[in-house]
């Protein structure tokens, strides 16, 4: 399976910087078999783990993890980027290779101890999945694992992520 996965990753030179060489899952997406055969492979590690919500990191993250949270049968909460939640929000600003970001989950996101997973389509530097990790202990859930379609393994980012489960269906 993760050959003809890997076919539907299309490389993109140069974005969003000169020197950055882009997995653009966007052909995967259209790709009726893919999507499915990807997404049930991001949640099959979880299946028995008794998740009670999926969280899914702007932006494509969305499209994976509301996928992702059907398959485990639960449901999703949506981590964005600034001024885009509509209720009361609580959010953390994190480092970047050029700067900074920030990420912002609504307040009653989650029930105390709610058991997620996080979903995001590329594991990198690990800069924003570990950020999300954070946020999301602060309104009080349990992280269970992140599950990432691909992970750039030459970028290192599992160690930012400071010994948490993480599973990919497919490295570069």
């Amino acid at each position: 399976m993760s050959a003809s996965l890997k076919a539907l990753i299309r490389d993109v030179p140069d974005f969003p910087k000169p020197g950055i060489l882009f997995k653009d899952i966007t052909p995967l997406l259209a790709d009726p078999e893919g999507l499915r055969d990807a997404t049930q492979a991001m949640a099959r590690p979880f299946q028995e783990e008794r998740i009670d919500r999926v969280v899914g990191i702007e932006s494509r993250g969305f499209i994976l993890g509301a996928i992702v949270a059907r398959e485990l049968g639960v449901g999703f909460i949506p981590v964005r980027k600034p001024g885009k939640l509509p209720y009361e929000s609580t959010s953390i600003e994190y480092a970047l290779e050029y700067g900074t970001d920030k990420l912002e989950v609504h307040t009653d996101a989650c029930d105390r101890a709610a058991r997620i997973l996080i979903v995001d389509d590329v594991l990198a530097t690990g800069g924003t999945a570990r950020a999300t990790c954070e946020l999301m202990e602060r309104v009080g859930a349990e992280i269970i694992g992140l599950s990432f379609l691909v992970v750039l393994d030459f970028l290192n980012g599992r160690r930012r992520l400071g010994g948490r489960r993480i599973e990919t269906v497919l490295s570069f």
